[in-house]
């Protein structure tokens, strides 16, 4: 019989450290983005365009790492992924430290993605298949919303330590990491699911069945809100701020620390609604409902207003994007065992990627013909409505039973 762990076990509580260094790895660019780019010279225009290209080129090695990290879960397991990725992630941070200009930059972020993409895919997948079934949401909820403090960590060491010296404490807490993970055993459902005579990490799996195809697309499309209120309202902040005439200095790295804290406690949340309502869909939908009222005020009140006014706004817009661990256990439970890790580790990373190739094109498109105010919110209408057309087609999976294939 497979042992089963509970919400406070060892591989849930490995797993949740592993997401808080991930997250304070992943958002250090932006929390240090002015800074760091000042240092190197560059006037307040060449730093919101040379932000943007370089979030561009981390979110572009997620999207790789994501296919890669995924594949090796399922054909190699769990663990060696969630080993794996946070050396490779550990070491660009460290070597991030070291950097001269904006292209190196470029390169180091692009390499640190590719590390972070495995990181909460395999943990949620792990996580997922170890623990019992009727806490899964809840173990999972724990996982992401512990682990988004990372935000906060890397938010207070930065207003304390040169930027340079961030990357390299975000590279050390993940090499002490490692030592930790020597405690998790692997997934007794990969187990037995590599003695049986079935494909395993095969990508194209995803996309050579109709149904399968759906699913994947689906918990991807769910998920955008997520990255456009980081990646856009939050990360240029400051830049709203000023089309918006707020007077005050508005720190993008605040901003941050406010959004995380926020969805810190969304995501701890939502896994009790979700069990409370025995339902994910319809605590994902709850959330929605709270990131568009935030959307709103974001685009109304803000205007003459204050900095401190800006914090709480973009608090409010990290609470209502708390369904981060929702939607992807969802994804992981949209997928037999022999796909899930593929899928678990894709569907966020792809997520973080649209970033990349859809939502700051959208919004730069938009902006282009508009203004900056203007194309944000257009952005945000146009994001919404996909991402609930695209929940109400994607099927409930609260309770599921996740002992089973794709063939």
């Amino acid at each position: 019989m497979k042992k089963q762990y509970g919400i406070f076990s060892i591989p849930v509580i490995v797993a949740a450290l592993g997401y808080f260094v991930d997250i304070y790895d992943l958002l250090l660019f932006s929390i240090t983005r002015i800074e760091s780019l000042r240092s190197f010279g560059l006037s307040p225009e060449q730093i919101t365009i040379e932000g943007e290209s370089i979030l561009i080129w981390q979110m572009a090695g997620l999207m790789i790492g994501g296919i890669v990290w995924g594949m090796m879960g399922d054909k190699k397991g769990r663990l060696s992924v969630l080993f794996g990725s946070i050396i490779l992630y550990s070491l660009a941070n460290i070597a991030n430290g070291f950097v001269q200009n904006t292209e190196q930059i470029r390169l180091i972020r692009f390499i640190a993605g590719l590390g972070l993409a495995g990181e909460l895919g395999a943990g949620i997948t792990l996580v997922s298949e170890l623990v019992v079934k009727e806490k899964r949401g809840i173990a999972t909820s724990l996982v992401a919303g512990l682990g988004l403090t990372g935000a906060v960590a890397a938010f207070i060491i930065k207003e304390n330590f040169e930027w340079r010296t961030c990357y390299f404490i975000g590279g050390g807490m993940g090499l002490l990491l490692l030592a930790l993970r020597l405690s998790v055993f692997e997934s007794g459902m990969f187990h037995e699911v590599r003695q049986m005579d079935v494909k395993r990490g095969n990508i194209w799996m995803l996309f050579n069945n109709r149904d399968r195809l759906k699913r994947y697309v689906l918990s991807i499309l769910i998920g955008l809100p997520t990255w456009f209120v980081i990646g856009v309202l939050v990360s240029f902040s400051s830049e709203f701020g000023k089309w918006m005439n707020i007077k005050e200095k508005i720190d993008p790295g605040r901003a941050i620390m406010y959004a995380y804290s926020a969805i810190a406690i969304g995501d701890i949340f939502i896994g009790f609604v979700s069990q409370w309502l025995r339902s994910r869909k319809k605590a994902l939908y709850l959330f929605y409902v709270i990131t568009g009222i935030f959307i709103l005020l974001f685009f109304t009140i803000l205007w003459n207003g204050t900095a401190e006014r800006m914090y709480w706004i973009c608090a409010g817009l990290g609470f209502g994007t708390g369904f981060w661990a929702i939607f992807i256990t969802m994804g992981a439970e949209q997928f037999g065992t022999n796909l899930r890790a593929t899928a678990a580790t894709t569907i966020p990373n792809m997520v973080r990627g649209m970033l990349a190739v859809f939502i700051l094109p959208l919004f730069q498109m938009l902006r282009s013909v508009t203004d900056y105010y203007t194309g944000g919110w257009l952005a945000a209408v146009i994001i919404m409505l996909i991402t609930v057309v695209s929940a109400l087609f994607l099927e409930e999976t609260f309770n599921k039973d996740l002992n089973f294939v794709e063939r």
